[in-house]
């Protein structure tokens, strides 16, 4: 007597529909200019602590913590970049140079001026990445709306988690720059303003180019 065999056929996956065009190119300038910003902080913080373990080396172990986020965040973003063949800003010679300068410079200023430094550009990034996760928002409900199945794309729900964290701790990079004295940096205001400025012609300019 034959025992009959019972072959169950494995669940796939259900394939989400591809990125909109709309998607795909907000995907791209979003990558681009990230991994720009992450360079940029990565070099800040490796020129900060090039000269604080000399100079001060009781605050290079602060500088190396939020280095190390840096890193990991810059990390990323580089992996994104080659998962999705995004080119990196055309501008980067120019934002490593000009991340390295301010780095050191900053720290050579003294521990005050370093942490203004802090201040003045996660006051930027934190704002930059809000309005990226407003975006990510409204176009993941966009998606969800129109899709067939109501669902939304892994890719950027994903991206919005990443950029979510990432927000969060450049925001807890600034709360620590207010607690070791960024506000006594001399000169503050034309510091940290030219600092944000700075910052704010980076973004336009590496979303763009």
């Amino acid at each position: 007597m034959s025992i009959p065999i019972l072959i169950s056929k494995a669940r796939l996956p259900e394939k989400l529909p591809p990125l909109t065009p709309e998607a795909t190119k907000f995907l791209s300038r979003l990558i681009r200019v990230d991994q720009a910003g992450e360079l940029g902080a990565d070099l800040i913080y490796a020129g900060q602590h090039f000269v604080f373990k000399r100079s001060m080396p009781s605050v290079a172990p602060l500088i190396k913590h939020m280095w190390d986020q840096e890193i990991r965040h810059h990390k990323a973003f580089d992996e994104l970049q080659n998962k999705h063949r995004v080119r990196p800003s055309l501008f980067s010679p120019v934002w490593k140079i000009a991340a390295c300068g301010l780095g050191v410079g900053t720290a050579l200023m003294g521990k005050e001026a370093a942490m203004a430094c802090t201040l003045a550009v996660e006051t930027v990034i934190g704002g930059h990445y809000n309005n990226q996760l407003r975006d990510l928002v409204r176009i993941l409900d966009e998606e969800v709306r129109t899709s067939k199945n109501g669902r939304a794309s892994e890719e950027l729900r994903a991206l919005a988690t990443t950029v979510s964290a990432f927000r969060d701790d450049e925001l807890e990079h600034l709360d620590t720059a207010v607690e070791h004295d960024a506000e006594k940096a001399r000169p503050y205001i034309l510091l940290t303003e030219t600092i944000k400025n700075g910052c704010r012609v980076a973004v336009w300019v590496a979303e763009r180019l």
